[in-house]
C-alpha cells in the first residue's frame, strides 16, 4: 500500500527542514509503507530504546543524524543506556565499546532527548494521557503506556523510535488505531487462591504465564478482585512482553480501557477463554528458575524494570539494618537515585551491601562480576527470562523478601511459594 503524505510531510522528507530531518521522514514513510499504514498520525511524545550501545551502527546512525541538523519535535525520553553516568556502580565495557557507548549517549542529548536513562519513564514523570498517540520503545514501556495509561503506541524498534521522535509522526497501524486495542480473548484467573493474586510473587509468575498464553494477542484478565498497584502492573507487564510479543492487556476492573470484560472486548464474545488452573500456575513459576537447587547464590539483582520509591521502601524494610553476605544489585533510574541520595538513604543502603545500579541494568551491560555459572536470584520475571542468555548466570525467581533473605544468608531461601 502507497502512504499518502501530507504536503509538509513530503516537503520535511524532501529536504525542507535539513538532510537528518528528511532521513527521519523518509524511514517513518518507508516503514508506513511496509507495514501497509494508508498515512502517518501526529505523536506527542516516544520513548527512544535505541540509545542502548549494541554496536558501532547505532552510534553511528545517531551520529548522522546529528550531523544532519535533526532534532526530536516531541518530548523524548531516553531508555537505560550502556552506562551508569551517576558513579553509582561500574561498568566493565572496556574499549573501544564503551566510547563508542559514550559517542551514542552525546549523539542522543545533541538530538534533543531527555537524558533520563530509565525503562520505567512512566514512574519518572512521562505519563502521556489517555487517548494519545505516541511512539515508545522499550517491551515493558511500551505495555504499560498502553494498558495502564491508556495511551498509544505500537512496539516500536530501535532506530524508529527516534525517527518518530524526529518527524513528530508513526504509522496509523496497529494499536494505535481503536478497533486492534479491544480484547480477542479472556484469561480468567478466578479459580486461583485470593491470598495467591494478592502476593508479591504472583505478578511476575502471572505476567509470564499471560505472554506465553496469548503472543501477540490482546487479552483480558478477568477474576483478579482488586486493583493490585501500578508496581504490580509493572512487573506483570514487563514479564508478559519478555515471554510474548505483548504490547496490550486488559484487567477488567482495574485497567482505563477495561471497566469491565464487556467493554473490554468490545461488546463481542471471546474468541477462546483460557482459564488458568494452579498446574498452570505451578509451572510457569518453575520456568522462572533455571538453577536447579542450588546451595548457595552468588548474587541477587531486582529492578527489571527499574525499581520506585515505593519498591525501595520495602526494600530497606526487609533488610532491617542487616549486612548481606553476596552483593543485591538494585537497578533503578536516576529520578529515584535523586531522592535516595537526598535523604541519606542510598549510604545507608550501600553501607548495608546493596550496590545500586542507575542508568542501565545489569542484564544489558556488564555490571555483575564475570562468573558463569554462577547463581543469580532475583524477583523480576523480565530479569529472570533475560539473565542466562544475557549475563551467563542461571536464575533462581523468589519473592523481594527471599531475596533479601537469600541476600543475608548466602543461601538460596525460598519461603513464598504458589499454595
Amino acid at each position: 500500500m502507497s502512504v499518502v503524505l501530507t504536503a509538509q510531510e513530503q516537503e520535511i522528507a524532501a529536504g525542507r527542514d535539513g538532510p537528518g530531518a528528511a532521513m527521519a521522514m523518509r524511514i517513518v514513510a518507508d516503514s508506513a509503507s511496509l507495514l501497509g499504514a494508508p498515512r502517518l498520525i501526529p505523536i506527542v511524545s516516544a520513548h527512544i530504546d535505541g540509545a542502548l550501545y549494541h554496536g558501532d551502527s547505532g552510534t553511528l546512525i545517531a551520529e548522522k543524524l546529528v550531523e544532519g541538523g535533526a532534532r526530536v519535535v516531541v518530548r523524548a525520553t531516553l531508555n537505560v543506556g550502556a552506562l551508569d553516568l551517576t558513579g553509582c556502580s561500574m561498568v566493565r565495557l572496556a574499549e573501544p565499546a564503551r566510547g563508542m557507548a559514550r559517542r551514542m549517549i552525546d549523539a542522543y542529548r545533541a538530538l534533543g532527548c531527555e537524558p533520563s536513562w530509565t525503562c520505567a519513564p512512566y514512574q519518572a514523570g512521562h505519563r502521556p494521557a489517555r487517548g494519545s498517540d505516541v511512539a515508545w520503545g522499550e517491551s515493558n514501556a511500551v505495555v504499560f503506556c498502553n494498558s495502564v495509561l491508556g495511551a498509544r503506541t505500537n512496539r516500536y524498534g530501535d532506530f524508529l523510535d527516534i525517527a518518530c521522535a524526529i518527524s513528530g509522526r508513526a504509522p496509523d497501524h496497529g494499536l494505535h488505531k481503536p478497533e486492534n486495542r479491544r480484547a480477542t480473548l479472556a484469561v480468567d484467573v478466578g479459580a486461583l487462591p485470593a491470598g495467591f493474586l494478592q502476593s508479591e510473587i504472583a505478578w511476575p509468575v502471572l505476567g509470564s504465564l499471560y505472554g506465553r498464553e496469548v503472543g501477540n494477542a490482546v487479552g483480558v484478565v478477568t477474576g483478579i478482585g482488586h486493583d493490585p498497584g501500578e508496581d504490580a502492573l509493572k512487573a506483570f507487564g514487563a514479564a508478559a512482553a519478555s515471554s510474548g510479543a505483548v504490547g496490550l492487556f486488559h484487567i477488567a476492573g482495574v485497567t482505563p480501557e477495561a471497566p469491565d470484560l464487556a467493554t473490554a472486548l468490545g461488546g463481542m464474545p471471546p474468541e477462546a477463554t483460557i482459564t488458568v488452573t494452579p498446574a498452570m500456575v505451578l509451572e510457569a513459576q518453575s520456568r522462572l528458575s533455571t538453577a536447579g537447587r542450588p546451595d548457595k547464590i552468588d548474587a541477587v539483582a531486582i529492578g527489571s524494570p527499574h525499581l520506585s520509591l515505593t519498591e525501595f521502601d520495602r526494600l530497606e524494610a526487609q533488610i532491617a539494618g542487616r549486612r548481606l553476605a553476596v552483593p543485591l544489585y538494585a537497578c533503578t533510574g536516576r529520578h529515584v537515585v535523586a531522592h535516595l541520595d537526598a535523604e541519606g538513604r542510598r549510604r545507608r543502603l550501600e553501607a548495608a551491601g546493596v550496590i545500586v545500579v542507575a542508568d542501565t541494568c545489569v542484564v544489558v551491560t556488564p555490571i555483575l562480576a564475570d562468573h558463569p555459572g554462577g547463581v543469580l536470584m532475583t524477583n523480576s520475571g523480565k530479569f529472570a527470562h533475560y539473565a542466562p542468555g544475557n549475563t551467563g548466570y542461571e536464575v533462581l525467581y523468589g519473592s523481594l523478601a527471599d531475596c533479601v533473605e537469600s541476600a543475608v544468608s548466602g543461601r538460596p531461601v525460598i519461603s513464598e511459594r504458589f499454595s
